[in-house]
C-alpha cells in the first residue's frame, strides 16, 4: 500500500523545520538538577524499603501498599538510568556510565543492553519493518487479515490486557532483560556486558537474601519490581498505543513525524510527572533524546509549537486505549478488533 502524507504532516515538517535549533537550550545538562533529583529518589525509596521490612510484622498489605508507592520512586531511577543511556543526565559520559550501571542493580534492568536496545528504538519508532525491537508487538489490519484462524487466537490472546500489562512485564523483566534476544551485527560487546551487569545484579540479590533471608526479602523486594515494571509498560503502552499515530514502513518513513505524531504526551497530574521522571512529556522525549528529564517539564512549557501536533492524553482517555489492536494503514490510525470486523463485514 503506498503510504500519502497527510495535510498535518506537511504542516509538521515546515512548523518544526528548525527543531534542533528550538531545543538545543535544553540539552545543557545541570549537575545540581541532577544531583537533586538523585537524593530525591534514593532516599525515599530506601526509607520505603526499610518501612515495608518492618512492615511485615504488622501486615502484608501495608507491605504491598508500600510497595505500590515505592515503585514509583523506583521507576524516577530507572528514569536516571534511562538518561545515563541517553548520555543526557549529566555532561560527562564516565559519570553517566557510573550512575547508570549503579541505578541497574535497583531496576534490575542492565544498563548497557537496555539503553542500546532503547537506542535502536529511538531511531526507528513507528517503522513496521522493525516493530519488535523495543516495542509492543502490533500487527496491520492486513496482517492480521492473513493469519489462520490459530494465528488470530493467538495475536487476540497476546493483546488481552492481562498478557500485555501483567504477563508481558513479568517475562520481560525475567527473560528479555536476561538474554541477548535482539541480535545486531557489531553488539558482541554489549552482549559480553548484559551478562556481566545481569551476574552483577544476581549478586547483590544473593547478597541480601543470605543478609536479610531469601523470604524476607523477596516478600519485600519482589512487589516492588512487579508493580514497577507494569507502570513503566503502561506508560510505555499510553505512549505509543494512541489512535492518531503515526506507523510506516521504512520508505515512508521520517524521524520527525514519528516523535511528534507517533508518540503522545500524557496529561498528568504535576506529583505523578514528578514521580515518573517527566517520561510523560514523552514527543518532546522522542524528537530529542539529549534532553534530560528534568528539563522536559520546562521545554514543554516555552515551546507552545512542538505541542500543538502532539496527542495529548488524560489519565481516563489512556485507559480506552487498552481496546486498540491493530495499525490501520489505510485509514491511519489504531482501530480496535469491532471495528475491524465491522469493516470486514462492510467488504
Amino acid at each position: 500500500m503506498t503510504y500519502q502524507p497527510t495535510q498535518i504532516e506537511a504542516e509538521i515538517k515546515q512548523a518544526l523545520a528548525d527543531w534542533p535549533s528550538m531545543l538545543r537550550k535544553y540539552t545543557q545538562s545541570s549537575p545540581r538538577k541532577a544531583i537533586t533529583q538523585m537524593l530525591t529518589s534514593y532516599m525515599p525509596f530506601i526509607a520505603l524499603w526499610v518501612a515495608m521490612y518492618y512492615s511485615l510484622s504488622v501486615s502484608y498489605w501495608l507491605t504491598l501498599m508500600l510497595a505500590f508507592i515505592n515503585a514509583f520512586f523506583l521507576v524516577r531511577i530507572f528514569i536516571i538510568q534511562h538518561d545515563c543511556g541517553h548520555r543526557s543526565f549529566l555532561g560527562s559520559k564516565k559519570w553517566n556510565n557510573m550512575i547508570g550501571y549503579f541505578c541497574s542493580f535497583f531496576s534490575t534492568i542492565p544498563f548497557s543492553y537496555w539503553a542500546r536496545v532503547h537506542d535502536f528504538h529511538h531511531g526507528h519508532c513507528g517503522q513496521l519493518e522493525t516493530r519488535d525491537i523495543g516495542d509492543i508487538h502490533t500487527l496491520t489490519t492486513d496482517e492480521y487479515k492473513a493469519l489462520s484462524p490459530f494465528g488470530r487466537l493467538g495475536y487476540r490472546i497476546f493483546r488481552m490486557p492481562l498478557v500485555i500489562f501483567v504477563i508481558g512485564p513479568f517475562i520481560y523483566m525475567v527473560i528479555n532483560n536476561r538474554l541477548p534476544l535482539v541480535q545486531m551485527k557489531g553488539w558482541k560487546k554489549v552482549y559480553w556486558t548484559q551478562l556481566w551487569n545481569n551476574l552483577g545484579i544476581l549478586s547483590v540479590i544473593v547478597l541480601f537474601c543470605w543478609w536479610l533471608g531469601i523470604k524476607t526479602f523477596l516478600l519485600v523486594h519482589v512487589p516492588i519490581i512487579a508493580f514497577f515494571s507494569i507502570i513503566a509498560l503502561w506508560f510505555f503502552y499510553v505512549q505509543h498505543q494512541h489512535e492518531q499515530n503515526f506507523k510506516s514502513w521504512k520508505a515512508n518513513w521520517d524521524y520527525l513525524i514519528a516523535a511528534i505524531r507517533g508518540s503522545s504526551c500524557y496529561k498528568l497530574p504535576k506529583i505523578l510527572h514528578w514521580l515518573t521522571g517527566n517520561i510523560g512529556y514523552h514527543h518532546i522525549h522522542h524528537l530529542q533524546p539529549g534532553i534530560p528529564n528534568y528539563h522536559l517539564a520546562a521545554c514543554y512549557k516555552e515551546n507552545s509549537l512542538i505541542n500543538k501536533y502532539v496527542t495529548h492524553v488524560t489519565f481516563w482517555k489512556s485507559l480506552t486505549y487498552m481496546r486498540h489492536k491493530l495499525w490501520d494503514e489505510q485509514e491511519q490510525r489504531m482501530i480496535t478488533f469491532r471495528e475491524f470486523r465491522m469493516k470486514e463485514v462492510r467488504h
